[in-house]
């Protein structure tokens, strides 16, 4: 299954491949270098499918948990000032996604989306400290009744050079859903209440819709 932000691109890729398939044959006579093409051209088109790629999660759904946007390592939980919504001290979890890493955003927990604002920014590399507050992305806080308010950022990286957001204000989020998509590496951040439990470490892989980041 893919994801619908890579629809074009796939499609466009795979034409391209394709015609070239059928243009080497009369254009290329050296047996191993024609080969070699073909499988550089396959290579491509595996790397995109593999991108764009949507898997089925099984999201265990619960008020009292905060599950991961994005799939990835762990790269940051420390206590922060959170300044452009909370303007006060939050716990920062962040999530590096490197561009083999699914890149579809899921909601991290259910209720109402109550802001959703995009930056333009630089493209430094996504784990720079600066790039939170620096790097094109997209802040979204929702609500619920039991956890409270979670933020979480989408951050654009080197290559990350569109940042997809389907969360308005107003909206009812399901945990685990479908909220966005960042094309090539990035970064998610996680703005939680200072008395959260965080229930994963350092250099950890999470899969989003189903690791549980912490818990009330």
């Amino acid at each position: 299954m893919f994801h619908k932000e890579g629809q074009k691109i796939i499609l466009t890729t795979l034409v391209i491949v394709v015609a070239l398939f059928l243009l080497l044959d009369n254009l290329v006579s050296i047996p191993w270098l024609l080969k070699l093409i073909q499988i550089t051209l396959l290579v491509l088109l595996i790397l995109v499918l593999q991108f764009f790629r949507n898997p089925k999660r099984h999201t265990k759904q619960n008020d009292e948990h905060v599950i991961s946007p994005v799939d990835g390592k762990v790269v940051v939980i420390e206590e922060v000032f959170e300044k452009e919504y909370f303007n006060e001290k939050r716990l920062q979890v962040s999530v590096f996604m490197s561009p083999i890493n699914v890149h579809v955003t899921r909601y991290p927990i259910s209720g109402k989306v109550l802001f959703s604002k995009y930056h333009p920014g630089k493209y430094l590399v996504a784990w720079h400290p600066k790039a939170s507050e620096e790097n094109e992305r997209t802040t979204i806080v929702v609500e619920n009744k039991t956890y409270g308010k979670v933020l979480y950022r989408q951050i654009a990286g080197a290559l990350a050079k569109r940042i997809v957001n389907y969360a308005k204000e107003e909206d009812n989020a399901t945990q685990g859903a479908d909220a966005g998509f960042i094309k090539f590496g990035s970064r998610v951040d996680l703005f939680l209440p200072l008395d959260t439990k965080i229930k994963v470490e350092l250099n950890q892989k999470v899969r989003g819709g189903e690791s549980i980041i912490a818990e009330l």
